[in-house]
């Protein structure tokens, strides 16, 4: 198992970045949130998962060990795949997933994309219990009242994810706006805000201004 990568970013892209290991390029797929904390040119270090397929070798890289714990976890629950792991971590932080699953919070996880109605009442049977309690500070009852205040959760995994890969917070912040109708279109028919979506439109719509 590959525990961690080491070593300078070489190249970012929406949903992976390269990590160079010496001398090799590591392509390790990632979350918004994981890009959002690396630069290019600058050393990093992942705690990654490798996932061992008949026709593949993928490697996830998280920002932590925590994160990488949670998406082994995950999968765990049957229909779990590392793609919905990911894309649960990519919504959700590890411990708002951990309030998620321990106070029964349904819109939570159908809040991700991929993930029905009655797929989330099955991964909230599957998974209590399995991820523990959240690690940060307070109540689940504190969390849950952090997660509903402050700024729409997607705007800040997009911000975050633009000026990441090398934009100004002035582009980031004009991207986020021109797509917002977009998000909530999404919002509004009943799903989530799809931000690996959102953050390809707001790429496309900062190259057509330079």
């Amino acid at each position: 198992m590959i525990a961690f990568v080491s070593g300078p970013v070489a190249a970012l892209t929406p949903t992976a970045a390269v990590i160079e290991v010496g001398g090799v390029g590591m392509a390790v797929q990632c979350t918004p949130h994981t890009i959002a904390g690396l630069r290019t040119g600058e050393p990093a270090r992942l705690a990654t998962s490798l996932v061992v397929r008949e026709d593949s070798l993928t490697l996830y890289g998280f920002a932590d060990d925590d994160e990488r714990q949670v998406f082994e976890l995950l999968q765990t629950a049957s229909g779990v795949g590392p793609r919905l792991a990911q894309a649960m971590l990519g919504v959700h932080r590890p411990d708002a997933l951990r309030v998620a699953i321990e106070s029964g919070d349904e819109k939570a996880l159908t809040a991700v994309p991929g993930i029905g109605k009655r797929g989330a009442q099955k991964l909230l049977l599957e998974l209590k219990g399995k991820l523990g309690a959240p690690l940060g500070s307070g109540t689940l009852v504190g969390a849950q009242r952090a997660a509903a205040s402050g700024p729409a959760p997607w705007t800040e995994q997009l911000s975050a994810a633009l000026i990441g890969l090398g934009y100004a917070s002035r582009e980031a912040e004009e991207a986020v706006t021109a797509v917002t109708p977009q998000a909530e279109a999404a919002i509004a028919s009943g799903g989530s805000a799809p931000v690996p979506q959102l953050l390809r439109a707001a790429l496309q719509t900062l190259n057509r201004t330079r």
